[in-house]
Order: C-alpha cells, then sequence, then structure tokens
C-alpha cells in the first residue's frame, strides 16, 4: 500500500513537472524564440547614388569627435560653468539636430571617435544615440572609426557592420570588388587593412548632360587606432593595401564619362578625371613636419600623428583626383592647410565629453561642391568650398574659403 502510494506521488510530481515545463515553453520561451514576421525592421536605405541638386550643390556636413558616452549620464568636458546650467551628451545631440537643420547637408559624414569607448557601457545603444539625428533627418550619412570607438565592448570590424546596417548609412565595412547598384553583384574585398575602407560616388544634376555620370569621388579610410613601433607606442597608419586599393578606384574613374544622352552635343570638359575628397580620422605626419601653407582657422594643438609615415601624401599627389582631406582627432585644431597642393581641414571638437578648451564653442565643418554652367544645363565640377558653424546659440558661419576652383586648378 506504501508502495502504491509513493508511486502516485511520483506520477503526479512528474506530471506537475511535464506541464509546467510545457507551460513555460508555450506562453514564455517560445514567444520570446519566435520571430513576429510583422515587427520585423528593415534597413531604411537612402536614395542611392547620390546626386548633385539641382541647383548645381552637393554639401556636406563633417562632424568630428562626438566622443558620445551614456547620454544624460555623461558629463561635458571643458565648459564654463556660465555656459550651460547643466551639460551632458545631449548637448551634442542638440547641436548636431541644429546644424542640420539650418545647413540641409545632402550628406552628413562622421569622422572618427563617433563614441568614447571608455564612458560607453553599451557600444551599440551609443551608437543608436550618436547617429539618431542623422537617421530621423533621412539623410544619407557615413561614417569612419576613430581610435577611441573600439573600446566598449565591441571591437572595430564589429563596429562597422553595425552602422553599414543603421538606417540611411552608406558606409561599408570593406570595399566592393565592382562598381555597382546590385548588391547582388558586389563582392567585399576582405584583404583590405582596416574596417571602413569604400567610395561613395556622386552623379551630376537631374537633367544634366553628366547626370548618370560619376563626377565627384568620397574616399573614406580607416587609420586604425594604436600601434606599436620598435617598442614604442604609437598611432596607426593608413597601411599600402588601403592605399593601393585607392589607386585602383582613382584609376577607374579617370577619363570616364558616362552620358545620358549620346545624342547631345555636349561642351568640352576642362577635366577628365573627377575631383575627389577624403575622409579619415588621424592626422598623417606631413601636417606636423609641413611646411603648411595659406592656413584659415586656429592651429592650437600640436599633430598627433603616426610615427611611421606610409605614404599617404605621395599616394594622393600622384593619384591627382584628390583635392582636400577631411580629418579630427585633434579637437582643439580646426585649420585648413595647404601641403604640396592638397588641403588637409580639420573638422573642429564637436562633442562635450571630448576635450576641448573651455569657453571656445564647439564647432563642425561644411564642405560644398558646385558645378559649371554650361550653355544649357549644369556640367562638371567646377567649385569646392568650406566654411564652419560654431554652437554658440546663433550657429555662427565664419571661415569660408575656397579649396579649389576648376579654372585657377588650384
Amino acid at each position: 500500500m506504501e508502495s502504491a502510494t509513493k508511486w502516485i506521488h511520483s506520477l503526479l510530481f512528474f506530471t506537475f513537472t511535464f506541464a509546467s515545463l510545457y507551460l513555460l515553453d508555450t506562453f514564455i520561451i517560445s514567444s520570446r524564440l519566435s520571430t513576429d514576421y510583422q515587427n520585423i525592421k528593415l534597413k531604411k536605405k537612402p536614395q542611392l547614388p547620390l546626386h548633385f541638386r539641382s541647383d548645381g550643390t552637393f554639401k556636406i556636413l563633417q562632424v568630428a569627435d562626438m566622443h558620445y558616452g551614456n547620454g544624460m549620464l555623461t558629463r561635458c568636458r571643458d565648459v564654463l560653468e556660465s555656459e550651460f546650467n547643466c551639460c551632458t551628451d545631449l548637448n551634442t545631440t542638440q547641436f548636431l539636430r541644429k546644424i542640420i537643420e539650418i545647413e540641409k547637408p545632402d550628406l552628413i559624414v562622421f569622422t572618427g571617435d563617433n563614441i568614447f569607448g571608455r564612458s560607453a557601457t553599451d557600444a551599440a545603444e551609443s551608437m543608436f544615440e550618436v547617429f539618431a539625428p542623422a537617421i530621423d533627418s533621412g539623410i544619407p550619412w557615413a561614417a569612419v572609426l576613430g581610435n577611441h570607438d573600439q573600446e566598449s565592448i565591441m571591437n572595430r570590424e564589429e563596429l562597422m557592420s553595425f552602422i553599414s546596417l543603421m538606417d540611411y548609412s552608406v558606409s561599408q565595412t570593406f570595399p566592393s570588388t565592382k562598381v555597382t547598384s546590385d548588391p547582388a553583384e558586389q563582392q567585399p574585398m576582405t584583404d583590405i587593412d582596416g574596417f571602413g575602407n569604400y567610395n561613395l560616388e556622386v552623379w551630376g544634376a537631374p537633367g544634366s548632360y553628366l547626370s548618370n555620370s560619376s563626377i565627384l569621388n568620397l574616399y573614406f579610410l580607416d587609420s586604425g587606432d594604436r600601434a606599436i613601433v620598435d617598442g614604442v607606442r604609437t598611432y596607426n597608419w593608413i597601411r599600402e593595401s588601403q592605399l593601393s586599393w585607392l589607386r585602383g578606384v582613382s584609376k577607374r574613374f579617370q577619363g570616364q564619362w558616362k552620358f545620358a544622352d549620346q545624342s547631345v552635343e555636349i561642351p568640352l570638359l576642362p577635366v577628365m578625371h573627377p575631383p575627389a575628397l577624403a575622409f579619415f580620422h588621424i592626422p598623417i605626419p606631413e601636417i606636423r613636419q609641413g611646411p603648411i601653407k595659406d592656413i584659415v582657422g586656429t592651429y592650437r594643438e600640436y599633430v598627433a600623428c603616426s610615427s611611421v609615415n606610409s605614404g599617404v601624401l605621395k599616394t594622393f599627389i600622384s593619384m591627382g583626383d584628390v583635392k582636400a582631406v577631411f580629418i579630427g582627432h585633434d579637437h582643439n585644431n580646426d585649420y585648413c592647410g595647404n601641403i604640396k597642393g592638397i588641403w588637409f581641414c580639420y573638422g573642429g571638437g564637436f562633442g562635450y565629453h571630448g576635450y576641448g578648451v573651455a569657453g571656445w564653442p564647439r564647432r563642425a565643418r561644411v564642405i560644398q561642391a558646385e558645378l559649371g554652367k554650361g550653355k544649357e544645363a549644369w556640367i562638371d565640377v567646377e567649385k569646392i568650398r568650406t566654411w564652419k558653424r560654431l554652437d554658440d546659440g546663433v550657429l555662427t558661419k565664419f571661415d569660408e574659403q575656397v579649396l579649389w576652383d576648376i579654372h585657377t586648378l588650384r
């Protein structure tokens, strides 16, 4: 009798346990593991290719060194108490929203140290906050990495992959082997150093002879983070594999034009190699070594660069298409200077959690390419100019200058 009772108790216990596990799996575990196809979010893709506007302009907003941490929990650095009652990462976000609204760029470019890894508990969450103003605007945006982005919980490849999948991002982890708008035909080149080497084409204005042609190229390069050379710690550098890829891209576009209407007699174009702009984070050694000519802006900080000169400037000169390079890293420099015919321009510190100078407002750089006008329509790029804006309450515009003019071939 006692044995039968124990058997019944065991059966009841087994039944209860099985029923509990079944209910737990059905109503809790499976519901969380199952895919809700109605709530799947696909990436909101930007309209590509990039195009000049119908007024013949293409405007880029450069955002350098946001140094975003944990949002409202991350305090500002190097600001005056008289400037802010309470200053956090949210002031950086507000600045970005204001400058997007006033400038209305065609492309937003983040040139590294987008997050300050040591202050970002969750790298992905911080990146959502960093790029939120760009995403909310619906404007295409691109990013490269700096030397601090990977100091949280994601490595550089994971960061660039994540960035490339975000709404309206045109960023790429690896460059493609083919220039095509069909993703099925694109094969990533994974044998190149770094993560975030890619190029973007900007096509001519709608209705122009060059509406289906790349007339401005934008090069993005990963300048790395840190390195050890002969036992000494230094900053990283752009490697030969990256420069070799860059030379190949430049050569592919040289002398190539694709006209929408071959029956139209087009004007003789003075430049058969589309001009290009380059974007990366860490300055090259020549900026520190000089000589730098025609400086416009403030040179108030020692140039922090690699001890290794990998031949970036020499490569740019040999390519012949790069007219200006836009960098970050040194927050207290916001100048443009000419080195052997190529302009190197700092963005200036943008983010409030990055170091700066108290009383020296955070700032952003704007770049605008302008087309020449033919007898009937816009033709190729005629001029590239730049200016900056301050986060001073009225977004003061200053230091406007021409970087390149086709008529002077400057």
